[in-house]
């Protein structure tokens, strides 16, 4: 959280609280991390940890370690150097990197950046023939999997957006210091262009919405009436990893896996969508329990310590993904700023697995951790 501290000083304030903020009360957004307070790890001592083994496969490909980078919109928002910085640090430590339809690089600049495994996350809009380009380019360009989030059919409820001013393009007299005092920003956004969501732009985009902002074309174009079968339409298009981020339940896990998923993210968007959603480490176990030898599980949201990793792991997670975990540190310090928290958070990871007595992840199960509620 020390770089959370150091991002709050370098972003204008209503930039860094669209990166820190939630919905509504954000008590969801707060549960994401407190409700990993809830398990306790059981140790095995007396075991030989001399050798760590931290690698795994995600998507039919090694990593490094069982974390992922969530796809996160406009890297550049955070740091001038965006999302090619975060990818860089993601072959450098040897994880999947997943790039945002909302990005601020493109599908194919983005590919050029780093040698790691890559995934796009997708949103199936009104105009299927946008989705359906990007899914194109990402063949083109090697991408290994292909995601789809399903938890957006109407933005959410954020409400420091609407304090600061963020998202509704009229100036907050609040925020007018912090924005004098970040002039550099200011000139990135307005003469350099830095932030315009640039795979969107680089689609074909109808021409009737020519005199609208990337932004409101992109909420005109979120659609209420997406069913499994768009799922199926997806996949029958992409033939590879499919990744479904926004499900939680065993049901709609389920649901996913016969649409065609090979993977499911159990996420509530960061605590950004809906407010009273269960946090995903609490989600884990049943699904695991239910479907775990038929899609990969991924724990998306609040990951902060190696612990939280283990917890997931334990509970029946394949991987874990994370987003302000790699953001923070993003602001923070550009590419350097990343490689440091991701190295932090690996440390804490290998430190934790030596002192609970276990020598690799593969060997993570439930009889490493318990539900303190449920202790005796």
């Amino acid at each position: 959280m020390d770089f959370r501290r150091i991002a709050r000083r370098r972003l204008p304030s209503p930039v860094f609280h669209y990166l820190d903020g939630g919905a509504d009360d954000e008590w969801t957004l707060k549960r994401n991390t407190k409700a990993f307070d809830d398990y306790e790890i059981l140790p095995a001592q007396l075991s030989d940890v001399s050798n760590i083994h931290l690698q795994s496969t995600l998507f039919g490909e090694k990593i490094d370690w069982p974390v992922m980078l969530s796809p996160t919109g406009a890297s550049r928002l955070f740091h001038a150097s965006g999302e090619p910085a975060v990818v860089r640090a993601a072959e450098k430590l040897g994880m999947v990197y997943g790039l945002s339809t909302l990005a601020t690089t493109t599908i194919e600049d983005a590919a050029a950046a780093g040698n790691c495994p890559k995934m796009y996350q997708v949103y199936v809009l009104k105009d299927r023939g946008v989705t359906a380009d990007m899914v194109a380019r990402c063949k083109t360009s090697g991408y290994t999997a292909l995601c789809l989030t399903v938890d957006t059919p109407v933005p959410g409820n954020r409400e420091r957006d609407a304090v600061y001013g963020f998202s509704s393009g009229r100036l907050r007299l609040r925020s007018l210091p912090s924005w004098i005092r970040h002039a550099d920003w200011l000139y990135r956004a307005l003469i350099r262009k830095d932030l315009e969501m640039v795979n969107l732009a680089t689609s074909d985009r109808p021409s009737q919405f020519d005199d609208m902002s990337l932004l409101d074309y992109f909420n005109s174009q979120l659609d209420r009436s997406l069913t499994w079968k768009d799922v199926e339409w997806l996949a029958s298009i992409w033939d590879g990893p499919l990744v479904v981020k926004g499900v939680q339940t065993v049901a709609d896990c389920r649901q996913a896996m016969n649409a065609g998923a090979t993977a499911v993210m159990l996420s509530n968007h960061g605590g950004r969508q809906l407010e009273g959603a269960p946090a995903p480490v609490d989600c884990i176990a049943d699904v695991a329990d239910a479907l775990h030898d038929k899609l990969e599980i991924i724990c998306d949201g609040g990951i902060r310590r190696g612990t939280h990793i283990i917890k997931a792991l334990a509970l029946g997670a394949n991987a874990c993904s994370i987003g302000r975990a790699y953001l923070y540190p993003l602001a923070a310090g550009g590419e350097q700023g990343v490689i440091r928290g991701l190295t932090l958070l690996r440390t804490e990871l290998e430190r934790s697995l030596a002192l609970m007595g276990c020598d690799s992840v593969a060997k993570l199960g439930t009889g490493f951790v318990r539900h303190r509620g449920r202790s005796h």
